[in-house]
């Protein structure tokens, strides 16, 4: 199982490296002297050049990108431009808040696209079935921005029941969580479903019918483990995917968290800031395949013996 895990590991590291490297040089190439961005117009040249070298900014691209590897892998993003402050240490005062977003999404999402995509398997063809899988399309297909505009308007506004931003409380956690996990819900049911129907196939199911069980036992004792064996793995990304996606929720929201982050550093083209953001994130994604790829292998051993 150690020799899995660490071959996984040892994988994800040329993909991180490439992904540092394509987001260095795509930011890099963006016009604009950070120089100016920090210090405006305010400064005399000879202060510019100093500062310039200073920050490294007179060194090649390769020998700046060499350095800001090394330092992504002891942990350091380097310094902001705008706020002149650690960019590993913003990220992880906005972390929290991210993570905690992203969990109550996953959370929501899995509540609720579990338990229908399990009845639209078992009422394949029903009206129950094509009510529950338009219900799915319609969260995947419709913008978050809207249907975070409209929960703000019809259960704040309208109803005055939540909080139309913060998130300092549980009550101001409900929206922005139901923004989030609605959309993942329809791609948790939809998977759900038909990995379901796929397992109800096999003739161990048909021998189980056979025997005499019940449908409920049919379905939660022998078909609902292995047919969520994709949806797990689907279930451990989607949390890392639903941190990287939190960026436009955070701002509709008013959430202290890397989205606002990131869409701050934007505003600013505070160029460290964003790629700290970016790496960082690309970091929680390949982390979440690992997990995924670790707990697929623990509940069916053939892929780590293969």
């Amino acid at each position: 199982m150690l020799k899995f895990i660490l071959k996984r590991t040892l994988i994800s590291i040329p993909v991180l490296i490439g992904v540092i490297f394509l987001t260095f040089i795509m930011l890099n190439v963006v016009p604009g002297d950070p120089i100016t961005i920090m210090m405006k117009e305010h400064i005399k040249p000879d202060a510019i050049e100093k500062l310039r070298e200073k920050m490294n900014l007179d060194a090649p691209p390769i020998v700046r990108f060499i350095k800001y590897l090394g330092g992504v892998f002891k942990g350091d993003f380097g310094i902001s431009y705008k706020l002149n402050r650690s960019v590993g240490e913003l990220i992880a005062q906005a972390f929290p808040s991210t993570l905690k977003l992203a969990a109550a999404g996953a959370i929501v999402s899995w509540i609720i696209g579990i338990p229908i995509g399990v009845l639209s398997a078992i009422k394949k063809g029903t009206f129950i079935d094509y009510f529950f899988m338009g219900f799915a399309l319609c969260g995947i297909s419709m913008p978050v921005f809207w249907i975070g505009l409209m929960m703000q308007y019809i259960f704040s506004y309208k109803l005055g029941w939540l909080d139309v931003s913060g998130f300092t409380s549980f009550k101001q956690l409900i929206m922005p969580a139901f923004v989030l996990g609605g959309g993942a819900s329809g791609t948790i049911a939809r998977l759900t479903r038909s990995s379901l129907l796929e397992v109800m196939k096999n003739d161990y199911i048909r021998t189980a019918r056979a025997k005499g069980v019940r449908e409920i036992g049919v379905v939660g004792g022998h078909a609902l483990k292995n047919s969520l064996l994709p949806v797990i793995t689907v279930m451990a990304i989607q949390i890392a995917s639903l941190m990287s996606g939190a960026v436009i929720i955070e701002s509709i929201f008013g959430i202290p968290g890397i989205g606002r982050l990131s869409v701050n550093a934007i505003q600013n083209r505070d160029m460290p800031l964003l790629q700290g953001t970016v790496v960082f994130t690309t970091i929680l994604i390949i982390a979440g395949n690992l997990a995924a790829d670790i707990l697929y292998s623990f509940i069916d051993p053939r892929i780590r013996i293969e």
